[in-house]
């Protein structure tokens, strides 16, 4: 089975920062790390085909248990034999176990050792689900990567709570890898276990220790960018990277911006992913080398130029920024499309770089002069 083969390379390091460059071998082929993921919340990447996302050169895109599993159901995607086929997409899947969206999104949730009760933000309908249930329907999906059902807090939770959730998020951790187990020949797919321990030093570091204990083919940090400040994020990010374990792929789950992505990768962490870069374009809001610029201003009616003039994008190689802004106050579904388009390839182009630059050993340089143009704004 998958997670007796060695599916994680680490190529090149550099001195000065923590980057690094790596190939992880999935299923559905490698995945050059680091790397962006961009969000399929319902095995579709919201107003984008799939041809798209993947002609961009991602190989690698998410979708969520929690809301896969309310709505189409398990027995849809199980009778197209899995999310791939169901949904046309030939790259790798990662879903996350829908633990952030049971604690963000549901009413009437309760944790207990068994596992989690909740009411479905659809149709106001009770379910519950076990670890174990969560790694069954993430095999059904036939995910590339999977997720381990975890208990995620807010910022400022108790050091009582947070503990408990700890324990509990270490307990479900134990009975997702047993489960797990149970597919050895039936399914391929990777399962991720998750950090967590809130805004408590000791918690991570005893999480870290705990999940490593188990032995998953990959570690993702849950927990973080969940409403603390900058500074505390950057704190705990840096904390807790720095006692993972080298050999494995590392996952920072939510970060999707240039500032958040470079500090990322400057902490050696491998996978990221965000809905921030779709969910802005749809309301106009547009990566560009020298800031986001919100493109249903006034100040853009005239403007002939692109948004970004470097970019290759079809919004940025067709149509002005007066255009753009035009199908925005028309309320024109082209228009999230283009900037939809215009926010991924910015990203992938910024991975791409950012790999180019690990290679020749020029990153930080390379990350101190994007961050300068870009943090000084345009909008």
């Amino acid at each position: 089975m998958a997670q007796k083969q060695r599916i994680f390379t680490v190529h090149q390091t550099i001195s000065g920062s923590l980057a690094r460059r790596g190939t992880l071998e999935l299923p559905h082929g490698p995945v050059e790390t680091p790397a962006f993921m961009p969000v399929g919340t319902n095995a579709t990447v919201k107003a984008l085909y799939h041809r798209t996302v993947s002609d961009m050169g991602y190989r690698l895109i998410l979708g969520n248990t929690y809301h896969l599993y309310l709505r189409p159901g398990i027995e849809v995607i199980k009778s197209f034999g899995g999310l791939h086929r169901f949904s046309s997409w030939d790259g790798n899947i990662l879903t996350d176990s829908g633990g952030f969206q049971v604690f963000s999104l549901s009413r009437l949730r309760k944790v207990t050792e068994a596992g989690v009760s909740f009411q479905s933000h659809i149709d106001g309908s009770r379910h519950f689900l076990t670890p174990e249930a969560v790694v069954d329907l993430q095999c059904v999906f036939g995910s590339d990567i999977m997720m381990c059902l975890d208990v995620c807090t807010p910022y400022g939770y108790t050091y009582r709570k947070a503990s408990e959730a700890l324990r509990i998020t270490t307990d479900w951790a134990k009975r997702s890898k047993e489960q797990w187990k149970t597919y050895e020949g039936e399914s391929n797919g990777l399962l991720f276990g998750i950090v967590q321990g809130n805004f408590y030093k000791d918690l991570r570091s005893q999480s870290i220790e705990e999940i490593g204990e188990l032995d998953f083919p990959g570690i993702a940090l849950g927990g973080l960018s969940v409403g603390e400040p900058r500074e505390i994020y950057s704190e705990y990010l840096a904390y807790a990277a720095r006692q993972l374990p080298e050999e494995k792929p590392r996952y920072v789950m939510g970060i999707g911006t240039p500032e958040y992505i470079f500090e990322a990768v400057s902490q050696g962490i491998d996978l990221f992913d965000c809905v921030f870069a779709t969910r802005t374009a749809r309301n106009g809001a547009l990566f560009t080398r020298h800031g986001m610029i919100q493109i249903k201003k006034a100040r853009w009616e005239y403007d002939q130029g692109p948004v970004d003039d470097a970019c290759t994008c079809t919004a940025c190689t067709r149509y002005s920024r007066g255009y753009l802004r035009h199908l925005f106050k028309c309320g024109e579904i082209l228009g999230a499309v283009l900037a939809s388009e215009h926010n991924l390839l910015f990203l992938r182009n910024l991975m791409e770089a950012i790999h180019r630059h690990i290679e020749s050993g020029t990153y930080e340089r390379f990350k101190g002069a994007f961050l300068d143009a870009y943090t000084r704004g345009e909008d």
